[in-house]
């Protein structure tokens, strides 16, 4: 059994044990590799698994399941986060109080600012574990981003499940399915479903040929090969409907992901080193507790 076919038996293996787990793009993903987390999104949830999709940035990539990428590792858990849209310096203050059997949380906005819309308000829940991670297109923990950074414990004593074809990958994965001669993520997230039987739907095998599609250029790449035209053919049996991704217009602004990356020589940017001379939390809310039970004022 060559390496690729181990990789692809101990991935089966973890996938099929394990209930829940989270496929995490690089911080700043390919059309290639959102297409085959998307497709790979949507053919574990056919196993029932419970499932995140997560990356540090939001790829704008037409595509079947991108709405359902989110900047946390887990989604699921106890809990319950209340989210709104937030302008600096908006807020005045965050109290609370229990009245009766009914918890009140109390969000008072600085004088001049408009108060918060209760249709803008969203409700989910965190604090949940997995028992598997999935990164594509990432060469080493790092490239994850944030989702790393802010979420390092949860990569440890974890099965990681490494997809990716760079020539610099680490195979810092329990599981490393790395073929460096592979055209596409997509190809080789076709591979996984196909040895986790997943029955491949139109949707699925759509996202997986417009990835195959970007990464080669439209099948003129020199990585192009037999292989990578085998799996278009199979796509397109599978119902495939050829389409082209056009690159989302990315401004500098709305780059993801490119912040000051300190190091020993330069451990703090500028920038900062001015604003560490002002008050800091001048502008943020003020959480209180309210004295009286039942005062909501």
């Amino acid at each position: 059994m060559d390496n690729n076919q181990n990789a692809l038996a101990k991935l089966h293996e973890v996938v099929t044990k394990g209930n829940s787990g989270a496929i995490v793009l690089s911080s700043n993903p390919t059309a290639d590799a959102t297409a085959a987390a998307c497709a790979l999104y949507l053919g574990l949830t056919k196993m029932s698994k419970s499932l995140t999709l997560a990356c540090s940035g939001k790829p704008q990539f037409d595509l079947v399941g991108t709405d359902k990428i989110q900047n946390n590792l887990v989604g699921s858990g106890d809990n319950l986060v209340i989210s709104f849209p937030y302008t600096e310096g908006s807020i005045d203050k965050v109290d609370y109080n229990i009245q009766g059997n009914s918890f009140n949380l109390i969000v008072a906005p600085r004088q001049g600012f408009p108060k918060l819309d209760p249709q803008q308000v969203k409700y989910n829940y965190t604090g949940g574990t997995v028992d598997f991670i999935i990164t594509l297109d990432a060469p080493n923990l790092n490239s994850l981003g944030n989702i790393y950074s802010d979420n390092q414990n949860q990569f440890i004593g974890h099965d990681i499940i490494n997809v990716d074809r760079h020539l610099t990958n680490a195979f810092f994965g329990t599981v490393n399915f790395v073929n460096k001669t592979a055209s596409s993520i997509s190809e080789l997230v076709l591979s996984i479903l196909q040895n986790l039987q997943i029955e491949m739907d139109r949707d699925m095998a759509t996202n997986l040929y417009a990835g195959v599609s970007s990464a080669t250029n439209n099948f003129t790449s020199y990585s192009v090969n037999a292989d990578t035209f085998e799996h278009i053919a199979a796509l397109l049996r599978m119902g495939a409907v050829k389409k082209v991704l056009r690159k989302p217009d990315m401004g500098f602004q709305s780059r993801p992901n490119r912040e000051y990356q300190p190091s020993q020589n330069n451990p703090k940017p500028i920038e900062n080193v001015e604003k560490e001379k002002q008050p800091q939390d001048w502008l943020k809310p003020k959480i209180f507790r309210a004295a009286a039970s039942g005062d909501l004022g």
